[in-house]
């Protein structure tokens, strides 16, 4: 790729190869080995050079073998609490109803390692928040007065229907019974990146198509401001 942030790109690549002990690859993506492990990830990264941001999104991540997805030295130097969340992965519940978080997900996560999971507003979904996010989020609800009663209700709504998880040793969680039963979460769960979160979905109740829908993402994006 030639462009402003080539120069910039290629040394990123560079510093990302030398700690993974591979060879320096100047272009568009990286397969980053897990260190002992039989699984790898490709990643394509995004550099914008006036503001210094690095902008990383999932192309594919894929195990080979019987080995999961597990935390990663590389991984969290890498893109460690950046917090965007894209892509989507299909897991299941362990016996236990424990779910494994995708490594590259949580290197997002920053500090502290916690997830605030909570239902959606709209949808028989769960939202994911980063404990930190979350943590800005209720910002907003400390500026009102306990005299404030729909605060007060909107606060202990939401307290009682939410979840504050941290994973295990290898990146499981447990999400309180409550909530899966309201996502409709038995078996199989489908993993959506939303941005600044992500989304836990029963694949029977997901009728998104699988497919880009253009129009719809130039509607949301107008309405946003993007």
């Amino acid at each position: 790729m030639v462009g402003r942030g080539g120069t910039a790109k290629s040394l990123f690549f560079r510093s990302v190869s030398r700690s993974a002990n591979l060879p320096a690859l100047p272009v568009s993506g990286l397969i980053i080995p897990f260190p002992n492990e039989y699984s790898c990830l490709f990643l394509g990264f995004s550099l914008d050079p006036w503001w210094g941001k690095v902008s990383d999104y999932v192309k594919s991540s894929q195990v080979v073998g019987n080995r999961v997805d597990k935390d990663s030295t590389i991984l969290a130097g890498a893109i460690g609490g950046i917090g965007m969340f894209v892509g989507e992965f299909s897991h299941s519940l362990d016996p236990k109803k424990r779910l494994t978080i995708p490594a590259v997900w949580r290197a997002q996560v920053g500090t502290p390692e916690s997830l605030f999971v909570l239902p959606d507003f709209h949808e028989k979904c769960l939202n994911v928040f980063p404990a930190a996010e979350m943590a800005l989020k209720l910002e907003k609800m400390r500026r009102h007065s306990m005299a404030d009663r729909k605060a007060m209700e909107f606060a202990r709504t939401l307290g009682a229907s939410s979840d504050l998880v941290s994973w295990d040793s290898q990146g499981r969680i447990r999400i309180k019974d409550k909530l899966l039963n309201f996502a409709g979460i038995t078996d199989q769960v489908q993993m959506v990146g939303a941005m600044d979160k992500f989304q836990l979905w029963s694949p029977e109740l997901r009728v998104e198509s699988p497919e880009v829908d253009q129009a719809k993402l130039v509607e949301a994006g107008l309405y946003v401001g993007f």
